[in-house]
């Protein structure tokens, strides 16, 4: 390792939906957020890990920044305004063709209290003139004194190697907190109960996508060498569970015909993934059962 080598810690924060996962998955080279068009598809901080000979940067995603509706949007929230300490560079998210809000006015308070430099990153630019990008510009930097300004694409990469040749001029000189070949901090069962979630969101809608979690309660290799799954599916009401389980239970096989599919990639082997569904009434707003599930203040 040379004595050069640079190593920190760097925190992506935004409004819901501004392309978090999707720029942190670009960068990282391999899907360690999932993805989809619905708000609050990310639930905890994930950490995604880029591995150079030059550097290891570790990109903390987080949820998306909104007004709370119940104990496990407010637990969202304060994830998300606890990674802006002690880390070494904050990311704050836009979306070129979103107007100013009320997450980003909350956000930029909270920057008050950060004493490490601040990149605003304009995403999707793509989508917009290129005469519409000034006018944005401007509007942010009458409220904040940001490091950098740098307009990207997370979804085509647009402008990436740019803002990782300035992130790395700005983390410490410092060694490897992950091994080489690490991607994530998260462990496979987290990932493998997300990438059953992400299933649930696609090919749902109305308040389905919020009011689920997934819960793997068991992995086994069995005698063939196949990996058996066994995950529930937890929702809020019997008539959620109807839709999920869907018309001769067409849509749970949907749903997990594509999650096997994209778990098989994950683990590189072959699997045997059997869903359940359980109704368990207001789950988001009990603490005792958001703390089972792994939403736990004292992780924040």
């Amino acid at each position: 390792m040379g004595e050069q080598f640079r190593s920190g810690f760097v925190s992506v924060i935004g409004r819901p939906n501004v392309g978090k996962s999707t720029l942190i998955n670009q960068i990282v080279g391999e899907k360690v957020s999932i993805v989809t068009d619905k708000i609050q598809t990310t639930r905890h901080s994930i950490q995604g890990i880029l591995t150079t000979d030059e550097m290891q940067l570790i990109m903390i995603d987080t949820p998306g920044v909104h007004k709370p509706k119940h104990q496990l949007g407010q637990y969202m929230v304060d994830v998300s305004v606890n990674t802006l300490e002690d880390v070494d560079l904050v990311l704050f998210m836009i979306n070129a063709n979103e107007s100013f809000g009320k997450g980003d006015a909350f956000i930029l308070q909270q920057f008050k209290k950060v004493s490490v430099p601040v990149f605003l990153i304009i995403n999707k630019v793509d989508l917009i003139h290129p005469d519409q990008l000034f006018p944005i510009i401007d509007q942010y930097k009458d409220k904040y004194d940001f490091t950098e300004v740098i307009p990207i694409s997370a979804m085509n990469g647009n402008n990436i190697p740019k803002l990782l040749k300035l992130i790395k001029s700005l983390l410490p000189i410092g060694p490897k907190f992950f091994d080489e070949n690490d991607i994530t901090n998260r462990s496979e069962q987290f990932l493998i109960s997300e990438l059953i979630r992400e299933k649930v969101l696609l090919h749902t809608e109305e308040e389905i996508p919020h009011s689920i979690n997934v819960v793997i309660e068991s992995m086994e290799i069995n005698e063939h060498h196949k990996r058996h799954i066994n995950a529930t599916i937890i929702t809020e009401r019997d008539s959620q569970k109807g839709i999920l389980i869907g018309k001769k239970g067409q849509m749970l096989k949907r749903i997990g015909k594509e999650a096997r599919r994209e778990i098989e990639k994950l683990l590189n082997q072959k699997v045997y993934l059997e869903l359940w569904i359980k109704v368990k009434k207001d789950w988001r707003n009990k603490q005792s059962i958001l703390r089972q599930y792994g939403f736990d203040d004292s992780q924040i």
